[in-house]
């Protein structure tokens, strides 16, 4: 089977207080369906969490208006580490998580209305479109953009759909090309550009000129959750004046306090590993055969970028449509490529979590 990169399943984000926090999110972004809810161990991740097996609970939830979910996670066999530093625009990882709105002047009254934490007011990105940023509870950046597709209308408040992309700090802008240009298919450069931007004035080191690369994919992404998952784009910053760019993640586990991995839902992994292997990137985590996330289940692994920001690739191979009824997805045996009927799609709502 060949690769296809069926769009961005999720972002992992590492929280010491799962459902408070998610109950933000809830508010914030609409994302109130839940597809699994799991507490067990990560043996398969000891690489990247201090050689020892750490429990964990995790929630991946979701949101009909379409784009990747979040999967929030929590340690339950340690605490969740902060950085032990103010991460600056430019620091290598995953920066920033972008979320799709049908309307960002309505987004942004809807969070001031409700006194979120807004970072800056609404600017416009090098491509003229509409963008602002805003902190969560814990701290973590989101980037409110206009929508490039939704998949349907829950009539949410907020004007959101899920997760539309990121904004990855890299150390050099060609050599990650190499990954998220040939391997993940963001074919696309829609600006580069380097200098000095308003909209991060309120960031730290948002004072000094970066680079700014953003990539999206010129063909449509294909498979069972395609249409839900949506069209989406990432941007690569390089900093160019600083000299005191760190690792976001430097000194700490993977699942610790931030965004910890940037998920893709993928269908061929044999394919998708030979290509990564041959791209320089090597699978650092192979689960090898289905891995059982209560709810749910699959075939997962990672990589690292070039500068060690974790992604992650999902062969799903079950899933839950309606947990009440004990309805569930089997993926294995589909036709690769081939989307799942929308009426299907659409009866995820029914695990919908309301406050």
């Amino acid at each position: 089977m060949e690769k296809i990169i069926c769009g961005i399943q999720q972002m992992g984000i590492g929280v010491p207080n799962v459902q408070e926090v998610w109950k933000w999110y809830r508010k914030a972004f609409g994302t109130d369906v839940k597809v699994f809810e799991e507490a067990a161990e990560a043996p398969l991740m000891t690489k990247y969490t201090g050689g020892k097996v750490q429990s964990r609970t995790a929630t991946l939830a979701l949101s009909m208006q379409g784009g990747g979910g979040f999967e929030i996670w929590q340690y339950t066999s340690r605490n969740t580490e902060k950085p032990a530093f103010e991460v600056q625009l430019g620091d290598y990882g995953l920066y920033a998580c972008k979320i799709k709105s049908r309307d960002v002047q309505a987004t942004y009254n809807y969070y001031k209305k409700l006194n979120f934490d807004l970072v800056s007011e609404i600017e416009k990105t090098p491509e003229g479109k509409d963008h602002f940023f805003v902190r969560d509870p814990n701290g973590n950046l989101f980037e409110i953009v206009e929508g490039l597709g939704f998949f349907s209308d829950t009539k949410f408040s907020g004007k959101t759909g899920g997760v539309a992309g990121t904004i990855i700090g890299v150390s050099n802008i060609e050599n990650s090309l190499k990954l998220y240009q040939d391997v993940l298919e963001y074919d696309q450069i829609v600006y580069d550009v380097t200098e000095v931007f308003n909209a991060y004035k309120n960031i730290p080191g948002g004072n000094k000129a970066v680079r700014r690369v953003l990539l999206r994919h010129s063909k449509e992404r294909k498979g069972p959750f395609a249409k839900l998952l949506g069209p989406t784009e990432i941007e690569l910053i390089q900093a160019v004046e600083r000299t005191d760019v760190r690792n976001i993640f430097e000194n700490r586990f993977w699942g610790d306090w931030g965004f910890i991995h940037l998920c893709f839902d993928i269908q061929g992994m044999d394919a998708l590993q030979s290509a990564c292997e041959k791209a320089g990137f090597p699978f650092t985590v192979d689960s090898g055969k289905t891995f059982d996330m209560g709810e749910a289940g699959g075939r997962f692994s990672y990589i690292e970028d070039p500068d060690g920001t974790w992604i992650e690739f999902v062969e799903t191979h079950k899933v839950p449509v309606m947990k009440k009824l004990g309805w569930y997805i089997n993926l294995n045996g589909k036709k690769p490529g081939q989307s799942l009927p929308n009426w299907m799609l659409k009866a995820m709502k029914f695990n919908r979590v309301k406050d």
